[in-house]
């Protein structure tokens, strides 16, 4: 289910299916570092201006599925206007800083990225840009990353499958907004 929040910018709202916090699982895979799975949490929050903050944290996963030790963070800002193009600024844990330009796609919860500028302090490794899909599909959020380097060719590095995660505050604020006139039957529901 997507909320809108009253409080969320206006110009926010075709955004509005990545607020929240997420959780979930991928895979990474580039030349040059080990192929892994790896754990994802990120959140997508507003305070009522023009743009979505943005946090993410993954760390490898081993066979189990336990966490062994960080792989990646990043932090930003997303905007959109009113020819739903989206721009991003993203910084990175290994020192780069980027600039994403996109749009979303028409009628559907999808946006594509690429990158339009890349900085580099001299400790971060090779990159010379990259692209992104993300998607709300069936209550999940999905987005899959690619990738380039001087001597890599553009090519996926990094997907995963994200569940809204839910607080106690959510269950809270829905159940605040029941119906006072409820069956106490849930069958009735279906009738």
């Amino acid at each position: 289910m997507i909320e809108i929040p009253s409080d969320l910018h206006k110009d926010l709202v075709p955004l509005a299916f990545l607020l929240g916090n997420w959780a979930g699982a991928g895979v990474h895979d580039f030349p040059g570092s080990q192929k892994c799975n790896f754990g994802q949490e990120v959140s997508f929050t507003h305070d009522g201006r023009d743009f979505l903050e943005y946090h993410s944290h993954t760390w490898v996963l081993d066979k189990d599925g336990n966490k062994v030790r960080p792989l990646e963070s990043e932090s930003g800002f997303w905007r959109i206007d009113a020819d739903r193009k989206v721009e991003v600024t993203m910084t990175r844990d290994d020192g780069v800083i980027e600039i994403w330009y996109g749009e979303m796609a028409d009628k559907k919860p999808q946006i594509d990225l690429v990158t339009d500028a890349v900085a580099r302090t001299p400790g971060s490794p090779a990159y010379s840009g990259g692209k992104r899909l993300y998607g709300y599909v069936k209550s999940d959020l999905m987005w899959v990353g690619e990738k380039q380097t001087p001597e890599v060719p553009l090519r996926p590095y990094m997907s995963a499958q994200l569940k809204k995660v839910v607080t106690p505050e959510d269950v809270e604020r829905w159940a605040k907004a029941l119906p006072d006139d409820l069956p106490d039957n849930g069958i009735a529901f279906f009738k």
